[in-house]
């Protein structure tokens, strides 16, 4: 077995690639409290903010550190669908985005709670709510990727909710938490080494 060295001032994770290649059938979805609302064009800080509530945890900063025009150009793409989950005090909890860009294919791009709902049933509900959004005509693979840096049942939740795993891969990159993009407490179940 042969390790490889990562830089003290990257992170490396596990990347597994999972698919989705025949629409599921109809199922009633769990229930939930959390309603779907629509974001069409959403502002930039807006949707940063979503984005870091949800993702900080697991270390999310890809659209932290892209250019405003192209965050916005992504968000605000008509083959580009986001979703706030709320709760009932209308409080955006949760993030769903759909990317049909590159249709057959659909993309699962971003998908997620906040923590402090972790492991009550809402993760099985947006993702009924997700298979519905998604399988729509045209569309013949539904995708998503996880890492090892996600909650740590989310590559079985995955496997469960019907995606198939189809390949694996290491990414490194420089630790968003040493150069201020997230706060150095940000994800604790990864050890800050810089």
């Amino acid at each position: 077995m042969a390790l490889t060295d990562v830089d003290p001032r990257q992170v490396a994770a596990v990347v597994t690639h999972l698919e989705m290649r025949t629409k599921p059938k109809p199922a009633p979805l769990p229930p939930s409290t959390l309603r779907l609302v629509r974001w069409k064009a959403p502002s930039v800080e807006k949707y940063r903010g979503l984005f870091r509530r949800v993702g900080e945890p697991w270390l999310w900063f890809s659209r932290l550190v892209q250019p405003d025009a192209v965050v916005e150009a992504v968000i605000h793409d008509p083959a580009v669908e986001i979703y706030a989950v709320c709760d009932p005090q209308g409080i955006e909890i949760g993030i769903l985005e759909l990317d049909f860009r590159a249709l057959p294919d659909c993309e699962l791009s971003f998908f997620g709670l906040v923590p402090e709902l972790a492991g009550q049933g809402h993760g099985r509900w947006l993702m009924g709510q997700a298979k519905i959004l998604a399988w729509r005509k045209g569309v013949e693979r539904f995708w998503v990727h996880t890492c090892t840096l996600d909650h740590p049942s989310a590559l079985g939740f995955y496997i469960k909710s019907g995606f198939v795993p189809f390949g694996r891969a290491v990414e490194t990159f420089d630790d968003p938490r040493a150069f201020g993009v997230l706060p150095r407490d940000a994800a604790p179940h990864v050890p800050l080494l810089a």
